[in-house]
């Protein structure tokens, strides 16, 4: 199973983006998404998970949308809240996979027998930061992840 992350949009889905997550199974936005018209866009592409980012505040289209969203695909619990701080120390049982967003900093380390994944971000370059998204692969009970670097 094939999942995409996106996250830091912050109003700006590049076709770069849209490209890399076609073809998958499920898309998964770590928040700051800035516009409702991208999180319809990602719903054309394939069912779509979302969290609201400190960006998405005050915004009457995001005040629906969880802080924390915990899932199941393929077989592996995954839990999603847009930033690092916000990740309770004690995860719901049988989550393997944390995703998170906000720092802009592409991330994928194994950390006491949990994959953490940040995609970067795929909106508005930020520093000198690379623009990204990421893939998740869950195959046969594992999962394994990898950076995307897009080229705006």
């Amino acid at each position: 199973m094939k999942i995409g992350l996106i996250s830091d949009t912050h109003g700006l889905l590049r076709p770069e983006a849209l490209a890399a997550l076609q073809g998958c199974a499920h898309i998964v936005h770590a928040g700051d998404i800035g516009k409702p018209e991208i999180l319809d866009a990602l719903r054309e592409l394939a069912p779509l998970s979302v969290v609201r980012g400190n960006n998405d505040e005050g915004l009457d289209w995001a005040a629906e949308l969880p802080h924390q969203v915990e899932l199941r695909l393929g077989g592996i619990g995954l839990y999603l809240v847009h930033e690092l701080a916000h990740v309770p120390t004690q995860l719901p049982e049988g989550v393997r996979v944390v995703i998170t967003g906000h720092s802009h900093k592409p991330l994928i380390e194994e950390r006491a027998g949990l994959l953490w994944i940040n995609p970067g971000s795929a909106g508005p370059r930020r520093f000198k930061l690379p623009i990204s998204v990421a893939m998740l692969y869950i195959d046969h009970g594992e999962a394994r992840a990898e950076l995307v670097e897009l080229q705006p």
